[in-house]
């Protein structure tokens, strides 16, 4: 009776831990539909306005590539737990090991869009 209500107890951690893989991504999903739509209304009003200048897509583009880059980083916090508490197996891992690879070199990509440079380069400002 003691292993049925320990294996019940297990699965309803299991259960719950799934739960929040799940809410995980969907706050992953949410900050990037949310950034874009933040910078794209943002963006409109600057235009729209006539306050438009040289930065304004530049700043629209970075505010987005911001969200990207956290929304891809809360992805990546939800691929672990799913994989380590749920699914630790070798295949698994390996899958896992593929997706930060893909999603670190779109981070890395995405850093370089936004500062113009490569990361390891110094910056052409000076910081006062």
């Amino acid at each position: 009776m003691e292993l049925r209500a320990n294996t019940a107890f297990i699965q309803h951690v299991l259960d719950w831990v799934e739960y929040v893989a799940i809410g995980i991504e969907v706050l992953a999903v949410a900050i990037i539909a949310i950034s874009i739509a933040y910078a794209t209304a943002s963006h409109l009003v600057t235009h729209l306005s006539h306050r438009a200048d040289s930065d304004s897509y530049r700043v629209y583009r970075r505010r987005i590539a911001e969200g990207l880059l956290l929304g891809l980083e809360i992805l990546v916090a939800a691929d672990i737990v799913r994989t380590v508490i749920l699914d630790s197996t070798l295949e698994s891992v390996a899958i896992l090991g593929v997706l930060v690879l893909i999603r670190t070199f779109l981070t890395w990509s995405l850093v370089v869009e936004m500062e113009g440079r490569l990361p390891w380069r110094a910056s052409s400002r000076r910081d006062s």
